[in-house]
């Protein structure tokens, strides 16, 4: 079983949620934030089926995950 870590965004419309430091783009959606985790684990694993386990693989594991802001 391999652990992710998953940023959940909310969204006046709903939720996005999607891994971090993955290769290819994996994203999951709803109208709640535990319908958009489902969502997003349901697509990493037909992601993992269509392309196989090294499709998870990361050059270096993602130990945190932070959220910043930043003027442009």
């Amino acid at each position: 079983m391999k652990h992710l870590k998953i940023i959940v965004e909310k969204h006046a419309d709903g939720y996005v949620a999607y891994p971090v430091g993955i290769k290819g783009v994996v994203v999951g959606e709803g109208n709640t934030y535990e319908q958009a985790l489902r969502d997003v684990q349901s697509a990493l694993k037909f992601h993992l089926e269509t392309f196989g386990p090294d499709a998870l693989d990361t050059d270096e594991p993602v130990l945190e995950a932070f959220v910043a802001e930043a003027a442009i």
